[in-house]
Parts: C-alpha cells; structure tokens; sequence
C-alpha cells in the first residue's frame, strides 16, 4: 500500500470542530461530508485537494470532540493519509476504523512544506519528500492494523471475514 499526494499543511491541535464544523454533523453520506472538510480553517481546501493527497499537521491532531464525522470526511474530501507527530488518541482509532491511513512521524511533520509532493509507503513507514528529496521514517502500520486499512475500514474487514452475515 502506498500514496502519493500535495501535501495540505496544518498546525498543532487541529480539532475535530475544525476538521468537520458541528453545523455538519447532521450529514451522514461521507460525499457530503466531504463538502465541508476543512472549511472553517481553509476555506478553498474541498476545491484544491485532489484524491491521493496528503495532510501534513503539528502536534495532536485530531483533538477535541470524538466524532468519527472527522476521519470520514478528510478520507471523503480525497486525503489518502495524514501524517503528525501526534494525534488525539480518539480520533487515531476513529481514523483506523474509518480506513484513513495516518501515520506519526515528528520530522516528516515539521521538514514537509505545504504543496510539496510526498509518497508514503505503509508497508514499511517510508515517508519521501520528492519536492526536496529527504526521506523520513514512521512506525508501519501492524499487520492486523493494515488488514483493516486494506478493507476500507473496520467494517470492511468484518465483512470481509464474514462476520455479520446471517444467511
């Protein structure tokens, strides 16, 4: 598995009122969703990011409410994968069972610029710059955490198991 994308660039403590605003959260469809990814941030984000790329944020990401409304609508909006020092312990489990790879890496955070090119390869944590050509290294995903990611999802791979099928 691996995403090659612009990287989007935020900051630190990015929260979930900002990555979907409250006023949204009586959509469900992750299309409609997307629509407002990011819109009290960065308002022309929905028109500019492109599917396959890449954001870029600070320190504990994701903080904030517990929403799964997040993580679906940055995956919806057409970000193939966040990459953080940190991310708020919630929205790291919602992002895994939503099938939004992330993954924690402290210097890819802090060299990558906004716009630059990135390819990150999640078998073996390999994140590279291709705007600049330095290479970072995160903690891959675990097996068992790529399997869901592979299946779109928590849902996905209990489907896939065959797991609440009922004949």
């Amino acid at each position: 598995m691996k995403a090659t994308g612009k990287v989007f660039k935020y900051g630190d403590n990015v929260d979930t009122d900002v990555i979907i605003p409250a006023r949204y959260l009586n959509l469900s469809e992750a299309s409609q969703l997307a629509k407002y990814c990011m819109i009290d941030l960065d308002p022309t984000f929905v028109q500019r990011v492109a599917p396959g790329d890449i954001m870029v944020a600070g320190t504990n990401f994701g903080c904030g409410s517990s929403r799964e409304h997040a993580p679906m609508a940055i995956k919806a909006a057409g970000i193939s994968c966040v990459i953080a020092p940190t991310f708020a312990r919630i929205f790291y489990r919602n992002a895994i069972n939503m099938g939004l790879p992330i993954l924690e890496c402290a210097e890819a955070a802090a060299a990558v610029a906004d716009g630059d090119t990135v390819e990150v390869d999640f078998e073996t944590g390999a994140i590279v710059d291709r705007t600049t050509g330095k290479t970072f290294q995160a903690l891959p995903f675990p097996p068992f955490i790529r399997k869901i990611m592979e299946a779109d999802g928590l849902v996905g791979y209990i489907r896939s198991k065959g797991a609440g099928s009922h004949g």
